[in-house]
């Protein structure tokens, strides 16, 4: 079974409305006949707003998401199920798949917290608190000032704390990472790699690697050519070195997989989409237990998941 912990299938459903299909074999990276094929237990799928979206624009974009993910998704595909808790994805029969909604940025909620609200009503149970750049809640992990939670931030991962909803760092500065891990209580890191085998601003370095795991929590590897090595061409080998270090550090119970298709332009050479993961699968099993390769796949994720 597989955990996806991120994906941005309704993004590119939003951007190419009429050319990606979901229910097709090959005009995305994540489709629905994949997720059958290839044992998928639970798919997350990122509201990701596009950066040329203004003010007053993105909100209606993450509901017009929202709504994609029930029309596209869910509505014709009987054994996808939408599930916003642990309890629903236990009790999902042996055939189906969870789906849940997440949030890539908090540009979304436009500094409302009565939008975040409504987003978490909608079924989101995780929230990313930047993109690469700067926000009202924090600065992103590309932004050059490098400056970390905001009040707005400090107040947005409250809410999160108040409703048990995954606090995402994937995408933060590191002061931003480190002012998040001393308030959020439930915080992931849903694709990120390690900092120490690849040197990208996206990376964590073995520190925070550390404090994650400290705090019980689950780094998703994901599969971005450039995060996983500096030549930015990549085999499914260097996956396996990013889980290799996370163990070194003590990570076997923390470790997930994030893959982030739909949102990337290069793939993984053998890892160019879900219809694949059986090539990472193998590889690990090559150097892993059975009982360690679940905890990758499936279990280190889901058994954080609350409610």
């Amino acid at each position: 079974m597989i955990f996806d912990a991120h994906c941005d299938v309704l993004m590119k459903l939003y951007l190419k409305p009429g050319q990606a299909a979901f229910q097709s074999q090959h005009s995305l990276h994540i489709t629905y006949p994949m997720l059958i094929e290839k044992r998928s237990r639970v798919q997350l799928f990122a509201i990701y707003i596009p950066s040329h979206l203004k003010a007053g624009q993105r909100f209606q974009a993450a509901l017009e998401m929202v709504n994609l993910f029930h029309n596209e998704i869910l509505k014709p595909n009987p054994k996808l199920r939408h599930v916003t808790s642990k309890h629903e994805v236990d009790r999902l029969a042996h055939d189906e798949i969870g789906a849940m909604l997440t949030l890539e940025g908090t540009e979304a909620i436009e500094e409302d917290l009565t939008k975040l609200e409504i987003l978490y009503r909608l079924g989101v149970r995780s929230v990313g608190l930047t993109w690469n750049w700067a926000n009202a809640a924090a600065d992103g992990a590309l932004e050059p000032r490098g400056g970390g939670l905001t009040h707005f931030g400090h107040e947005v991962v409250s809410f999160l704390n108040q409703n048990k909803v995954w606090t995402d760092v994937s995408h933060l500065s590191e002061k931003a990472f480190w002012d998040t891990m001393e308030c959020a209580e439930y915080p992931i890191a849903s694709h990120s790699n390690a900092y120490s085998i690849c040197p990208h601003p996206r990376n964590l370095k073995n520190d925070q690697i550390q404090a994650m795991i400290k705090k019980d929590s689950v780094m998703g590897i994901t599969f971005v050519p450039p995060f996983l090595n500096k030549k930015g061409h990549a085999v499914v080998t260097d996956v396996i070195r990013h889980v290799e270090h996370v163990c070194s550090l003590g990570g076997e119970n923390h470790i997930g997989f994030g893959s982030d298709f739909d949102g990337i332009s290069e793939t993984v050479q053998g890892l160019s989409s879900f219809h694949q993961y059986d090539n990472l699968i193998n590889a690990l099993q090559r150097y892993y237990s059975e009982s360690q390769v679940k905890k990758f796949l499936f279990n280190n994720f889901a058994e954080r998941l609350t409610g």
